[in-house]
């Protein structure tokens, strides 16, 4: 799969997602929020992983760089976010701000991302290059899911931006 519509499909889905997580947080339902706070820190976990590890990588050396190092900065800020957020009780107060504000920041980076990087991507990397990209993206999410939890690691990631390689 074209590595710019995976992550755009990604995207929806984590908004999707994001949506239920503030829908169960109004409602009260603390069982359900967990389940649906678990879906969203793996499918978070695992689309920042692949951007983070495979993605920027591969398009840093095309001009990108100043794109990349905030869409890292902007990782970072999520990272901190979810791990506050699965550090939490959904019956706390700080948990439904931390959610909304997990949701407008994750929203804003995809905007940024779909509106800047991707169109400069796309003129950039041919359409073989960007199925080949996509695969491994798939492959590292794959063994990602396979080896447990994503999100239970994102509390280790919280100290800093991840380097561009």
């Amino acid at each position: 799969m074209n590595a710019v519509e995976l992550l755009i499909s990604q995207h929806r889905n984590l908004e999707s997602k994001l949506g239920d997580l503030m829908t169960a947080v109004d409602a009260g339902a603390s069982a359900r929020t967990k389940a649906v706070l678990a879906e969203v820190g793996d499918d978070l976990t695992v689309h920042i992983s692949s951007e983070e590890l495979v993605f920027y990588p591969a398009v840093k050396a095309h001009r990108t760089e100043d794109i990349l190092m905030e869409s890292l900065e902007e990782h970072l800020s999520l990272k901190r976010l979810l791990a506050d957020l699965l550090a939490l009780d959904p019956g706390e107060d700080t948990f439904k701000p931390k959610a909304k504000v997990l949701q407008e920041q994750t929203e804003h980076h995809h905007e940024e991302e779909e509106e800047n990087l991707f169109p400069k991507v796309q003129k950039l990397l041919d359409p073989k290059e960007l199925d080949k990209l996509g695969g491994e993206m798939q492959l590292l999410q794959q063994r990602l899911r396979e080896d447990g939890d994503p999100r239970a690691g994102v509390a280790a990631e919280t100290g800093e931006a991840t380097p561009l390689l």
